[in-house]
């Protein structure tokens, strides 16, 4: 604020009138003052409040020199102690549990891992939902643990690869391929107390098997039976057909000749030009030919 000075003067004094002086007043006054002091205790609450607040998430979130709560942050890497729930994706380069406790990942819906690549393309997709398990890539294998890492089980577009030293199927219909079988040897199981025989069957159409360098069906302790609605037919192209064992052939047709014979009960086997066996009353010579009727009435 501006204020004037004056100086009165009684009469007959030869007094010279100052000049006017200008005398200013620094400092905030009135409702000003009052509004700036209400600023500062204003600002003054906000920092007790967001001190507190700090204080409080501080606190809350279990911050520590080495981490947050149970997120330990280590030279290695990030450590998490107990159950972690992630609501968005986690992109890590190694996932790992402790030595003492195995890696547990769950979900209400599915679990899925996708591995990218620089162009940030799914390459490969593993996913686990409550009914399937399903892969998406080029080629799924399985390795053991030890140091060769040989592979036990591989999957490509091509091929199904098993590289154990057994496949074992204990299911109670066995195993069902519609397809051609690749193996050096089929075995039933034995040795347990629900061992069962071992079956190989074609419910719809034949059964072939084929080999190079011969085929060899053995029992050990039974007996193989073949059973066959229609014809059995042993054929070899370049070899014999030898049968060293005891032949029985308990169903084969007699040969008649139109007369009365006495047999005492010895037969011989007798080969019809189309193949069919037929029994002969045996002799001192061959009787076939004279039991040959027997080959006109199969034909």
């Amino acid at each position: 604020m501006v204020r004037e000075q004056y100086t009165t003067t009684t009469p007959g004094t030869n007094l010279q009138r100052p000049e006017t002086q200008y005398v200013y007043n620094v400092g905030i006054y009135g409702w000003r003052k009052r509004c700036l002091y209400l600023f500062v205790l204003l600002l003054i609450i906000i920092l007790v409040v967001d001190l507190a607040l700090t204080i409080w998430i501080l606190k809350v979130m279990w911050f520590s020199p080495i981490g947050m709560g149970y997120l330990y942050v280590q030279s290695e890497g990030l450590r998490l102690e107990r159950e972690s729930e992630f609501l968005y994706p986690l992109y890590a380069k190694e996932v790992h549990s402790r030595k003492d406790s195995s890696l547990l990942l769950q979900s209400t819906h599915n679990v899925t891992l996708n591995a990218r690549n620089p162009d940030g393309n799914v390459t490969g997709r593993l996913s686990v939902g409550p009914d399937m398990v399903q892969f998406d890539g080029q080629e799924f294998q399985i390795k053991s643990m030890n140091l060769d890492g040989k592979p036990l089980f591989t999957v490509d577009e091509d091929e199904v690869a098993i590289g154990t030293d057994r496949l074992r199927v204990t299911g109670p219909e066995g195993a069902l391929c519609e397809h051609s079988i690749e193996t050096p040897l089929i075995k039933g199981v034995r040795g347990l107390d629900n061992a069962k025989e071992l079956r190989l069957e074609s419910p719809t159409r034949s059964l072939t098997m084929d080999a190079p360098r011969g085929i060899n069906i053995k029992a050990e302790s039974g007996t193989i039976t073949a059973l066959s609605h229609l014809d059995i037919k042993l054929q070899s192209s370049d070899s014999m057909l030898m049968l060293n064992a005891g032949l029985r052939l308990p169903k084969l047709p007699q040969g008649t000749s139109g007369d009365s014979e006495i047999s005492f009960g010895l037969y011989e086997v007798c080969v019809c030009t189309d193949g069919k066996l037929y029994l002969a009353v045996a002799d001192v010579v061959s009787t076939c030919l004279y039991y040959s009727q027997a080959c006109e009435m199969s034909s």
